[in-house]
């Protein structure tokens, strides 16, 4: 499958509508199980929370940071790896993962229950978005796109064709002509992985993902608008900072926009190697990747290696509410201190 190729460079080097809740499906939730290593194992994402932080990771992993300064393992209704978390408010977070799984949080991240997940799909949302905590998005591989308007009770599932590139666009409505059937096989399909949503300063929402996807709503993602992008590959990073708009993705590819996103400026970075965050840290700009590279940005956007962690690959850097920064990657949660 094309979703497996892009997990493992990550990791290792409207038609179409539903409606669904975990009633609806029939399927019952699974505990996660508590385990001692569980920080030191696979996390892809990490948040803050009220005050403290949240990560997520493989087999339904949730943990939280103890005013102690250690991890703590939470149990969650699901197995299935997670890949991002999100808090709208200090309470109110959704976890996404695979099979399409989300789950909720009213307590910062305490406890959660499962809203939504479609083992039929057998596929993972890479990245969700609350506007409030009524209105939210869950995207992920092969254009797997769900809404939620009432805080994740009901998930609406929607096709969005305008995403297509060209060609791809032509051959499905041709396809929509001469055989409907294969048409709506194709369309369960044919969009590119959706990998990231940032919502833009000026009430817009981005939208990044693979084949060099980077579109842009103006309405909470009901319409979208594809960008001409100069790069081709896929996209995994998104961060706005200082007036301009950063997307990064493999082999160390780097673009800056002004919030026109008309204009975009390669920049040239320490070593080729995949770009899986974006932070702000005390108003600097910071990478991290595979390869355990950790890159400073400056103004003039000049790109440093400052560390390099050999044998893992670094997914997430959060600034902890108290102090502290933390990094969240192959090989688990690490404090790390960037001078």
């Amino acid at each position: 499958m094309k979703f497996c190729v892009l997990f493992c460079s990550v990791i290792c080097g409207l038609p179409l509508i539903a409606s669904a809740t975990p009633n609806e499906q029939g399927q019952q939730a699974i505990t996660s199980q508590l385990q001692p290593l569980a920080s030191k194992a696979l996390v892809l994402d990490i948040k803050n929370a009220g005050n403290t932080l949240v990560a997520v990771g493989e087999r339904g992993h949730i943990l939280r940071l103890a005013a102690t300064g250690n991890w703590q393992q939470v149990l969650t209704p699901s197995r299935n790896l997670l890949t991002r978390v999100t808090f709208v408010d200090a309470v109110n977070g959704w976890a996404v993962g695979h099979d399409a799984t989300v789950m909720h949080s009213d307590d910062a991240g305490a406890t959660w229950q499962l809203q939504y997940r479609s083992e039929e799909l057998a596929r993972p949302l890479m990245d969700v978005y609350f506007h409030d905590a009524q209105q939210g998005l869950a995207v992920g591989a092969y254009g797997l796109f769900l809404r939620t308007q009432d805080g994740g009770k009901h998930w609406q599932r929607e096709f969005h064709d305008e995403l297509l590139n060209a060609d791809d666009a032509q051959y499905l409505q041709q396809l929509k002509t001469d055989d409907p059937q294969a048409y709506q096989q194709e369309s369960d399909s044919i969009l590119p992985h959706f990998n990231r949503l940032l919502p833009l300063s000026d009430g817009r929402l981005l939208l990044v993902g693979e084949m060099g996807l980077v579109a842009v709503s103006n309405d909470m993602g009901v319409h979208w608008q594809r960008l001409m992008f100069p790069y081709e590959g896929s996209l995994f990073a998104a961060k706005e900072y200082n007036g301009k708009v950063y997307v990064g993705g493999l082999r160390g590819n780097l673009f800056a926009s002004d919030l026109s996103l008309q204009s975009w400026q390669s920049i040239t970075l320490p070593q080729k190697t995949t770009i899986n965050g974006i932070t702000q840290v005390a108003g600097q700009l910071w990478l991290v990747g595979n390869s355990g590279v950790i890159i400073h940005l400056d103004a003039d956007n000049q790109a440093q290696l400052v560390r390099q962690l050999k044998g893992e690959n670094l997914l997430a850097l959060a600034v902890a509410p108290k102090g502290g920064l933390w990094l969240a990657g192959t090989k688990g949660l690490q404090p790390i201190t960037l001078e």
